[in-house]
């Protein structure tokens, strides 16, 4: 059978309450490491260090390959990927700065973020004796649908989620619709444990152990699959 493939944009990226200090922090702060999480907060970080002057940046470190080939985009190296593209593995893998234990001081970590990011990164990061400096960079909210983008939603058995936050606003905009829940297919395990906490059923979850878009496209095709034998 024929699968239609409609694209739904469920967020909408806007400026975070910490933005205007992004810019003056890359000027006249130098860290050991900048931490940067997804593609989004690449691009926002990028924006401001070419406002600064592109002023030296420590080892850049990224959470994972769709975020490290977004900042090679702007000609940024990056130093640090984790194994898995979790916050959770890059604070468990990320290595102390050789100069700063030379220096016997504590790893210093800049950290430009989603509004909406959990404190997964910076409190594990300090509990490992790093220095953690958040800003909220940037911050995600829901995007407003017309009456033809309800019904393309209504009509979907699968949805394709990348993000906690895009779960959310799914779920604001088809709060209203009476259909049943299409079957999730995620990322990674960060989106699945939200589709969990918004009362999706296990077998209607599915996702790939290593977070990524291959590993996603295969969550989508055994989603399908399921889809056929019910």
């Amino acid at each position: 059978s024929v699968v239609q493939i409609h694209e739904l944009p469920c967020i909408e990226h806007a400026d975070g309450p910490d933005i205007e200090k992004l810019s003056p922090t890359l000027g006249s702060s130098q860290f050991d490491y900048v931490a940067i999480t997804s593609p989004e907060a690449a691009k926002v970080m990028v924006s401001a260090w070419i406002e600064a002057g592109r002023p030296k940046l420590g080892m850049v470190a990224a959470v994972g390959i769709a975020t490290q080939e977004a900042l090679k985009q702007f000609g940024i190296d990056v130093a640090f990927v984790p194994s898995k593209a979790t916050a959770a593995t890059l604070v468990k893998e990320l290595p102390p700065s050789d100069s700063a234990v030379e220096e016997g001081r504590d790893t210093t970590v800049f950290y430009p973020a989603s509004a909406k990011a959990q404190d997964t990164l910076q409190n594990g990061l300090e509990e490992r004796g790093f220095t953690v400096t958040r800003l909220n960079t940037y911050d995600t909210v829901p995007a407003s649908w017309s009456s033809d983008q309800i019904s393309l939603a209504q009509s979907a058995n699968v949805v394709c989620f990348a993000s906690p936050s895009a779960i959310k606003a799914w779920l604001k905009n088809t709060a209203e619709l009476e259909t049943p829940r299409a079957l999730a297919s995620c990322i990674g395990e960060t989106s699945a444990s939200a589709c969990r906490k918004n009362q999706w059923e296990e077998d209607n979850i599915f996702y790939p152990e290593k977070p990524g878009v291959a590993g996603w496209a295969v969550a989508v095709a055994d989603a399908l699959e399921y889809l056929a034998t019910k």
